[in-house]
């Protein structure tokens, strides 16, 4: 495909290919069920024969994937009686477990193709479900201020209907999408019925519900799904012992190389940083999640143990700036206290501002004033500095990243 395809185009010859693997699979398991599951036995199957050639027109129509693709073919059955008889005639265990093993080699070939076509569906629609996700965040912030969600009580006003609201069939149309694109390459998380159950009835309830309950968790649960987490990182040496034995020397660079990020894998990162630290709890995006500057809102709870008084936890928003060129400065905070209104309540107790710069003099005179003060929000800084020290303790995270 050219670099002119469509997404559209795209995810219908993914759906080709599933479709086709699908019917592979599904002949794969009618052979199985015609195959003895032990002993010799020689015989004419025609359709088992029929089967074998269905199987091959399906491989031959599959596409390969970085060059793989099933290409084992299911043996015959009288193939089959004489390699389980001549193993018996050798009569070594591992002989018959070379057979037994070469008769299920269809299935693991199948079962390789099958998490490629997953896993190479999920870089496709990435930043797609980014996209919509995104979308859905501003609809829901729309929404909820304009219904004033948060003042809903027990009285009638929370059965009024938002079916025939512009943004609401928005966001109905959205979450199609998002269906489409995620595909079966995506367990649908536990309140996705809940998610359309409220989508269909279409009440002030049921947008508090989805704003409140159904789409943190399901935005969450894809957002996990589709993570390369598990993509290995490249690594230049094949033998690590080999690079000790070269006795390197030289000194270390401290300096972490935060132009090598993109925005998004800066918040990714500090989304990770807060994800995998003990004390912190439930680490979130939150809708609505790109501000003017381009920044992503997280969310996370701090759980604060003490011996004598238990323990507590604190309501954090961390705002990211991936500054290279720039620092932090006062008219910056100035935007962040008003922003920071849009996720009251429950109360924030402390805002953390993450950059990959500097903050201004101004801004760290005003922070520190204002932390002084009598306010219940306690604002923190995380510039350049304090982040190479964190990250200093976890290279595995360096490394992930690029920045050395």
């Amino acid at each position: 495909m050219s670099s002119g395809t469509s997404l559209n185009r795209a995810i219908s010859q993914f759906g080709a290919v599933q479709a086709n693997l699908v019917k592979l699979e599904r002949v794969w398991s009618e052979l199985q069920g015609m195959i003895p599951s032990s002993g010799v036995w020689f015989e004419t199957n025609e359709q088992y024969e029929d089967k074998l050639r269905a199987y091959e027109q399906i491989v031959n129509a599959l596409p390969e994937i970085s060059g793989f693709k099933p290409k084992t073919m299911p043996w015959d059955l009288n193939v089959i009686a004489q390699a389980r008889l001549d193993a018996l005639e050798i009569g070594e265990f591992e002989a018959q477990e070379y057979v037994e093993r070469t008769i299920d080699a269809p299935r693991r070939e199948i079962r390789e193709y099958r998490f490629r076509l997953q896993n190479l569906r999920k870089q496709l629609v990435r930043n797609a479900v980014s996209d919509l996700i995104e979308k859905a965040d501003d609809l829901l912030v729309s929404l909820g201020e304009r219904y004033r969600i948060d003042e809903l009580d027990d009285s009638s006003n929370g059965r009024q209907s938002v079916a025939n609201d512009v943004e609401w069939a928005r966001l109905k149309d959205l979450i199609d999408e998002l269906n489409a694109l995620l595909g079966d390459s995506v367990r649908r998380p536990s309140r996705w019925a809940d998610l359309l159950r409220h989508l269909s009835f279409a009440q002030l309830w049921d947008l508090h519900d989805f704003v409140k309950v159904d789409w943190p968790t399901v935005k969450s649960s894809v957002w996990s799904a589709l993570a390369d987490d598990d993509d290995p990182i490249p690594s230049e040496v094949s033998d690590l012992s080999e690079l000790v034995s070269q006795k390197p020397a030289g000194p270390i660079a401290t300096r972490l190389l935060w132009e090598n990020l993109t925005d998004d894998e800066f918040e990714r990162l500090i989304f990770i940083l807060i994800s995998s630290e003990g004390g912190y709890e439930n680490p979130e995006w939150l809708m609505k999640t790109r501000a003017a500057d381009k920044g992503r809102d997280l969310s996370v709870t701090r759980v604060i143990k003490d011996g004598l008084s238990g323990v507590t936890r604190q309501r954090v928003i961390i705002q990211c700036k991936h500054y290279l060129k720039t620092s932090v400065a006062l008219e910056d905070i100035s935007t962040l206290q008003e922003q920071i209104k849009l996720w009251q309540p429950p109360r924030i107790d402390v805002l953390i501002i993450a950059t990959s710069g500097r903050f201004t003099a101004d801004a760290v005179a005003w922070i520190e004033q204002h932390n002084q003060s009598h306010s219940a929000l306690r604002i923190e800084m995380w510039p350049e500095s304090h982040l190479e020290n964190l990250l200093a303790s976890r290279p595995a995270i360096v490394g992930e990243f690029r920045l050395r």
